[in-house]
């Protein structure tokens, strides 16, 4: 029996209640994938190219969108689409990648893929300027809104250590599989904001975080069960000051980079790592990395991990 018939089985018998996407999905979390070439990789790099061509070779090395998103799969797409700002102003995340991503998910069988995000600028402005709506529409996504507490769900977060509950998007949690694709910049409260800091836009009550403890409270939020089983974070374009909203062309480096893992700590490291490249930020000041690495979410420590670092 290969693996897709004994998960047919477990949603028959066991799991009755659970599809066997969703089956798919639990499992594909626990293991481990080999790249192009048969080996194991745990982040992949690529710099020097344009969004979609960096995530085209990134999600090759990875094995491609197929060890991640199976036939018949309801995917969730979640970029950053927080602000009123075009591309060229780095507040969101680039909408060529956003559309290649969700192009892969069809290639690779998915039935539906979902675009959202809990925008703090008014949504249909930010849908639209931010490029990522037209964008996501074209590929053949559907985009939904997330301004309305209606659209979340609470759901309990045991292991963590302040934010104990939280309401998160029905899009996250009725998805089999969901794809994390923050932009990497500069954020006036955690410092930066990445793969982490982007779950803030899949939950009703973000202020929570603010007044219990930002730092501890991205980390919390990582904890919840539907782990990402992709985090894509997009450094083409990096608001490097006055961030997280940007005031101008001024703000903004092109730096052209893309990071890509499932270890959602390791990849914030590696990407934090880069931004110090082009503005000073210790990443003992981007506490949530450390504070995701005691609740076991993921490792800091990259040099433990196979890294596959492209030049295109």
């Amino acid at each position: 029996m290969d693996r897709r018939d004994f998960l047919k089985t477990l949603a028959v018998t066991g799991a009755a209640v659970m599809t066997v996407q969703q089956l798919e999905a639990m499992d594909m979390l626990s293991q481990t994938f080999s790249g192009a070439n048969g080996e194991k990789v745990d982040l992949v790099a690529v710099m020097g190219g344009e969004p979609e061509e960096m995530f085209r070779r990134a999600i090759a090395e990875m094995g491609g969108m197929k060890q991640f998103v199976k036939p018949g799969m309801k995917v969730a797409v979640k970029p950053n689409i927080g602000w009123d700002k075009t591309p060229e102003l780095a507040g969101n995340t680039n909408p060529k990648l956003v559309a290649e991503i969700i192009r892969q998910c069809f290639a690779a069988g998915a039935t539906e893929v979902i675009v959202f995000d809990h925008t703090c600028d008014d949504w249909r402005k930010c849908y639209d300027h931010s490029g990522i709506e037209a964008a996501a529409k074209a590929a053949g996504a559907k985009v939904m809104p997330a301004h309305l507490e209606s659209y979340y769900r609470t759901i309990s977060l045991p292991r963590a250590k302040k934010l104990k509950t939280a309401k998160v998007h029905e899009a996250i949690l009725d998805s089999d599989v969901w794809i994390n694709v923050p932009i990497l910049k500069n954020h006036g409260g955690a410092n930066l904001t990445m793969s982490m800091k982007n779950h803030m836009g899949i939950v009703w009550n973000r202020g929570a975080f603010h007044q219990l403890d930002l730092q501890q409270c991205i980390a919390d939020i990582c904890t919840m069960d539907k782990r990402a089983v992709l985090n894509v974070v997009d450094a083409y374009r990096i608001l490097k000051t006055n961030g997280p909203r940007g005031r101008s062309a001024s703000d903004v480096a092109l730096a052209k980079g893309l990071f890509i893992s499932q270890d959602i700590v390791a990849v914030d490291t590696a990407a934090a790592k880069f931004f110090n490249q082009v503005r000073d930020m210790p990443l003992d000041r981007v506490r949530h990395l450390a504070n995701a690495q005691a609740l076991n979410i993921g490792t800091m420590n990259l040099d433990q991990l196979n890294i596959k670092r492209i030049k295109m």
